[in-house]
C-alpha cells in the first residue's frame, strides 16, 4: 500500500503530555526551547552547533509538517497537558514503509529534562508505531555517551543490539563516536 493513502493520527496523548505534527506559528516556541537548551544540544545535535534564527526553526517546522503528510518523517511536539508548555520534540524518521521500519530520534527542552516526560512521549511514539503503522522495527540510535539518551531505550525494554564503533562523527563534526543501536521487534 502507498503510504499516502495510510490515515495516520495527527494527535497522541499520554496520561501528562500532548503529541501534535508540527503547524504553522511553532517555530518561535521552539527556537525559545533550543536557545535555552543550546549548552547542552550543542554536544549531542548536529543543528544545535549555532542558535537557528526564529524564522530557520519555523521553516524546520513547516517542512516536518509536510514530511508527516507525505509520510517521509512523523514527528510530533510534544506539550504538558494542563499547562500547554512546550516540551521537546519526538519524530519516527528513516521510515522504511515496505518493512515497515521506523527510527525515533528525539530531544528535550532541559527545563524538562529528569521528570520522565521523554520516556512517556516515546512510550507512546514506540507503540504507535509498532500498534498503529504495524511496525516490525523501531530502532533508536545515540551515541554511547550519551547517558540519557540511553536511559530511555533501556527503560522501555529496547534491546541493545549492538555499538557501532567510530560509526559517526560527534555533534561538532570533530570526533568519531560510538553508536548504540537498541530495537524493539514484532
Amino acid at each position: 500500500m502507498n503510504p499516502l493513502l495510510l490515515e495516520v493520527r495527527t494527535k497522541l496523548v499520554t496520561e501528562r503530555l500532548n503529541l501534535r505534527i508540527p503547524m504553522a506559528g511553532d517555530g518561535e516556541k521552539v527556537n525559545a526551547a533550543i536557545r535555552v537548551s543550546i549548552n547542552e544540544f550543542k554536544i549531542w545535535l548536529p543543528f544545535a552547533q549555532s542558535i537557528p534564527e526564529i524564522t530557520e526553526t519555523e521553516i524546520n517546522m513547516r517542512s516536518a509538517h509536510n514530511k508527516f503528510l507525505n509520510r517521509e518523517s512523523l514527528r510530533f511536539l510534544i506539550f504538558h497537558k494542563e499547562t500547554d508548555e512546550f516540551i521537546g520534540n519526538c519524530t519516527l524518521q528513516n521510515i522504511d514503509w515496505d518493512v515497515p521500519k521506523f527510527e525515533i530520534g528525539y530531544w528535550i527542552d532541559t527545563r524538562f529534562s529528569g521528570k520522565g516526560y521523554m520516556k512517556e512521549a516515546i512510550e507512546e511514539l514506540t507503540n504507535f508505531a509498532i500498534n498503529d503503522l504495524k511496525g516490525r522495527r523501531v530502532v533508536i540510535r545515540c551515541e554511547s555517551s550519551n547517558v540519557k539518551s540511553r536511559a530511555i531505550p533501556e527503560k522501555l525494554g529496547y534491546e541493545l543490539e549492538g555499538i557501532l564503533r567510530n560509526e559517526h562523527f560527534s555533534a561538532d563534526g570533530k570526533k568519531l563516536t560510538d553508536i548504540c543501536v537498541y530495537a524493539k521487534i514484532q
